[in-house]
């Protein structure tokens, strides 16, 4: 994985250079969760947010995930988070997604029923968009004061992937096909 490097006055070594990958975002979530990549390493990609998606993705963890860790009181596992314009691409996403920009991230929760996780989020907090991904993960962004509460599933029709959008104040029953 290339780490997240930013130049800061020199050390005493004259290295100007610290590895920020240990940015602590909130109590129980780090910068290096967001940007690690497989599919960067994978491919040699850069996965580098700027200042401006730093910040994005403390307040997603500020305003969504943080609190969410609170409720449930168990580990949240990043999947995805930032992802470089190069990453987003090689993962097939949307060129307007807010990966790009350190408004979203994926995350399970491996021990807690996925639903029920879904839920909280929906019945409890704020946020732009949730999405359940295939049954298979959680898509959640933020987005400030725009926050739209668009809340979709994802599933695959004829090999494509399409969003349904949902209105109601509980997921209750998911065709995963």
């Amino acid at each position: 994985m290339n780490a997240v490097l930013k130049y800061s006055s020199p050390d005493k070594s004259g290295s100007g250079m610290t590895n920020s990958l240990d940015i602590k975002l909130t109590n129980n979530f780090y910068l290096k969760e967001f940007v690690i990549s497989q599919v960067a390493e994978r491919h040699g990609y850069m996965n580098e947010p700027n200042g401006k998606q730093i910040e994005n993705l403390r307040l997603l963890c500020v305003n969504v995930l943080q609190p969410l860790r609170k409720i449930i009181k168990v580990s949240i596992f990043i999947n995805s988070g930032f992802r470089s314009f190069d990453v987003n691409a090689a993962v097939g996403g949307r060129f307007n997604s807010q990966h790009l920009e350190g408004k979203a991230a994926d995350f399970i929760v491996t021990s807690m029923n996925l639903i029920d996780v879904f839920n909280i989020v929906l019945q409890k907090l704020s946020f732009d968009q949730l999405i359940y991904e295939f049954g298979k993960w959680i898509h959640v962004s933020w987005n400030s004061e725009l926050n739209r509460k668009d809340v979709m599933i994802s599933k695959k029709v004829y090999g494509k992937t399409v969003y349904e959008k949902v209105s109601c104040d509980r997921l209750k029953v998911v065709d995963n096909k």
